[in-house]
């Protein structure tokens, strides 16, 4: 980050003042990228999603195999978990993060569409959403992406290291063939944190949900 800082402001490497400007734009990425989780709001959503499940399908139903293979990869030793899903709805995060919590493999953090409301946003992020930083979420690029994109690295990087389970959805709803933007970004910041040695390994699981008739 300090380096990205400086090549766009030479020279500023020792100025105080400019160095507190960066860390206050850093910081303003990262409260674009996540907020800090609400052990309220999580208490409150676990209790509240199986009553909202129960209204909105007849029956949930899991693969039990596929279950244990689930936990059997989360009990492996320093490896991070990164969950690969097609999108069918906006009731995947919300259902996805349920099932993973009830399982006891911990709060993931879910990547969201840019498609959302401010409101909808901050409540999202306090219950493990996490998004682009503005201007990245609308185009794919895969260059130019200055101090945004160095923040979202050391944030993806962070998060790998710290083994919180990460859930990359792969298309925007309704679900295509074609891999949206926002999960190239995602996807590429897995990608450079084993690159870079970040993490030694990641094990990528996918997930499939389908719906009788999506809500």
């Amino acid at each position: 980050l300090q380096d990205v800082a400086s090549g766009q402001a030479p020279g500023s490497r020792g100025d105080e003042g400019s160095q507190r400007r960066w860390k206050e734009e850093i910081c303003r990425i990262l409260g674009e990228i996540q907020a800090p989780l609400s052990p309220l709001l999580l208490r409150l959503c676990h209790w509240m999603l199986p009553k909202l499940l129960t209204r909105l399908f007849l029956s949930v139903q899991l693969h039990r195999g596929q279950l244990e293979m689930v936990l059997r990869a989360a009990r492996t030793p320093d490896v991070p978990l990164v969950f690969l899903c097609s999108h069918q709805s906006q009731a995947d995060g919300p259902l996805l993060s349920f099932v993973l919590l009830s399982q006891g493999i911990g709060v993931p953090r879910v990547t969201v569409g840019a498609r959302t409301s401010t409101r909808l946003r901050s409540l999202l992020q306090r219950v493990g959403g996490i998004f682009l930083p503005s201007g990245m979420a609308q185009t794919w690029r895969d260059r130019d992406e200055g101090l945004s994109g160095a923040v979202l690295d050391a944030y993806v990087q962070e998060m790998l290291r710290s083994r919180q389970p990460l859930v990359i959805f792969l298309e925007e709803p309704p679900a295509s063939l074609r891999l949206a933007d926002p999960a190239r970004h995602w996807l590429l910041r897995v990608l450079r944190a084993l690159r870079d040695g970040a993490v030694p390994d990641v094990l990528v699981i996918p997930v499939g949900i389908a719906y009788d008739a999506a809500p």
